[in-house]
């Protein structure tokens, strides 16, 4: 296990507050942590293997550790978030929003702000309402904002010179802040305050603040602006009568989360409660089949939703997340004032968060199962197009990887019921020689394949139901050539061309094309993506094991740090081997330079 080898450093790290970070070969982050004592949180990984296939998959994958210590958990629960968001770490809980509503974007960022429609929250000064369900309903109430407050519609740069204002004024869906003899911007920055009391829904405080317009514009007789602030007044009032029933005035500002997390990934309802109404849905999900703690999803979840939003004086929870402390002491930074984390026991509230556990939970059972149809629909499609005698639950799928027919490997990955199966891949090395520059990958596919079933022979299976082959009909035929050695030819094997994406199979020579969007090609081409990727995740360490050794080794006067000196600036040992006596003195020095030219004549 790759984390073994970290143990001595795990054993230096601090008893202190902090974020600690896993990297992989390639340099890539791949899990950001916190934790109240790093070393104490960090030690618990070397005895984590066997916990779930997510779990065992990062612990091999870990390469290098990294940590920040910081003065507080707090801290680095913040520190957490923004690594998170920053890098994007694959073995964190992701969750993701409903993609398909969009958000009103107030741009209290710009001198003079406008509304727009926006398909995401940005950290950009502007305020956001959302996400609106249905999609037309957020183009309405932008509209609606026009009419009764006059926010402009333009992308005009406002500089309030303009000499006369454009047609939206005329038809009173502008106030013209373009003319500032017609609205002086303390008049546009009212109407401004007024737009965001409307978005965010307080309507009780937006009603009086326009009856109170409107009672002073009639006192100094400016009739029509009265009659204009009266309009909208009775527009609010209408919306606010019309607005679901679904409330209870104990519950006031908060939010209910429920939740449900199974191993096809998890599923979290949010309910917005503002002035005892539910008044939004908002659904996050994740698509991790890691068998995630609920705990642990829970506070990934709260970390995610709050990063742009300011949370409610009250979050009600289905259960206590591991760090309460920490995260009501983030969450009330964020809002500028107490934030409480409560599990509501008995009573209306608990009914309410029952009732947001009970959506997530249909919620779950339909993305789960819409998943599971795409996957049946796909092996029966493959059992129709090659002729299969039952459906192809397991597919083992093969990939030569190579550079020049250097340090050639080769993968193989399994997907049983649609699902990739991490814990049974199976990477080779090939042992068939080839000569350059025209390595054999046909040799290198006859050998792995043969391993791999003489193996299975050996253990007993379990034998797949289809063979998957990254190639043509050229690697199909030899893939076979190993099969019939083995009696095995009764297994039955397909190609995949990587450009024109057909299938390829033993008896006919005509290959076999899917629709592009065919969910059988789908699910063939993800499992062959998979398998490339494994091979050269394999191939790149290969070759980084090689390049820790060199003949260069062997040459009088070359030690690791000039090996990897000419490594670097000549690219290869190819390289060094073309190289002058000019360029090699200039780099290692003349006497150095001599001995290398030696060396390499020698073997020649």
């Amino acid at each position: 296990m790759a984390i073994r080898e970290l143990k001595d450093q795990i054993a230096r790290l601090p008893e202190q507050p902090g974020v600690y970070l896993y990297f992989n070969a390639d340099g890539e982050t791949i899990y950001v942590g916190k934790a109240r004592a790093l070393r104490d949180r960090v030690r618990n990984y070397l005895g984590a293997y066997g916990n779930s296939p997510k779990t065992d998959a990062l612990l091999d994958e870990i390469v290098r550790l990294e940590f920040i210590v910081t003065d507080s958990v707090v801290e680095a629960l913040a520190l957490e978030n923004n690594l998170i968001k920053q890098r994007s770490p694959k073995y964190n809980i992701l969750l993701r929003d409903d993609k398909s509503y969009p958000y009103l974007q107030l741009t209290t960022g710009e001198r003079v702000p406008r509304i727009l429609v926006a398909r995401r929250v940005e950290r950009d000064g502007s305020f956001y309402a959302g996400p609106f369900l249905p999609a037309k309903f957020a183009r309405k109430t932008m509209s609606l904002t026009h009419r009764l407050f006059g926010i402009r519609s333009c992308n005009e740069v406002i500089t309030g010179m303009r000499s006369r204002p454009c047609l939206e004024y005329d038809i009173k869906r502008c106030i013209a802040p373009c003319v500032e003899t017609i609205c002086p911007p303390e008049d546009y920055d009212r109407a401004v305050q007024l737009t965001q009391l409307f978005l965010e829904g307080k309507n009780d405080e937006l009603v009086r603040t326009l009856e109170a317009r409107m009672q002073a514009a009639a006192v100094d007789e400016r009739f029509e602006e009265a009659a204009q602030l009266r309009d909208a007044m009775r527009t609010v009032q209408a919306m606010q009568d019309r607005q679901q029933k679904m409330a209870t005035v104990e519950l006031g500002h908060r939010d209910v989360f429920g939740m449900k997390v199974g191993p096809g990934g998890a599923v979290v309802q949010v309910f917005q409660v503002r002035h005892g109404r539910v008044v939004e849905r908002i659904e996050l999900g994740s698509e991790s089949d890691a068998g995630e703690r609920d705990a642990e999803v829970l506070e990934a979840a709260l970390q995610q939703f709050y990063e742009a939003r300011v949370a409610p004086p009250e979050i009600h929870l289905p259960i206590t997340p591991e760090n309460p402390d920490a995260l009501e002491a983030w969450l009330a930074a964020r809002a500028g004032r107490k934030v409480r984390l409560v599990v509501p026991q008995r009573g209306e509230k608990r009914g309410l968060l029952d009732l947001a556990n009970r959506n997530a939970s249909l919620a779950y059972q339909t993305r789960m199962n819409q998943d599971a149809t795409a996957q049946f629909t796909a092996l029966e499609t493959l059992q129709l197009v090659l002729s299969l005698p039952s459906l192809p639950r397991r597919i083992e799928c093969f990939d030569i990887s190579t550079l020049q027919g250097s340090e050639t490997v080769a993968s193989m990955v399994v997907c049983e019921d649609g699902r990739m199966r991490p814990r049974e891949y199976r990477k080779f090395r090939i042992k068939t020689s080839a000569p350059l520059p025209a390595p054999d990958d046909f040799a290198a596919m006859r050998e792995v394949v043969g391993r791999r079933y003489r193996a299975l022979l050996e253990d007993g299976g379990p034998f797949p139901d289809l063979i998957l082959i990254d190639g043509g009909k050229g690697q199909l035929n030899v893939a076979y050539d190993a099969l019939e050695q083995l009696g095995l030819a009764n297994l039955v094997a397909v190609g995949i061309a990587k450009k024109e994406e057909l299938l390829f199979t033993r008896h006919d020579d005509r290959p076999i094309a899917l629709g592009e969007h065919d969910p059988a090609l789908l699910l063939l081409k993800r499992i062959r993506d998979e398998a490339h990727r494994f091979a050269v995740t394999f191939h790149r360490k290969a070759r980084a094991m090689r390049d820790l050794t060199s003949e260069l080794d062997h040459v009088p006067g070359v030690g690791p740090r000039r090996r990897r000196t000419l490594l670097t600036r000549f690219g290869s040992l190819s390289g060094v081997r073309r190289a002058t006596r000019e360029e090699l003195a200039a780099l290692v020095g003349p006497k150095v330079a001599d001995a290398i030219l030696a060396f390499f004549s020698s073997q020649t």
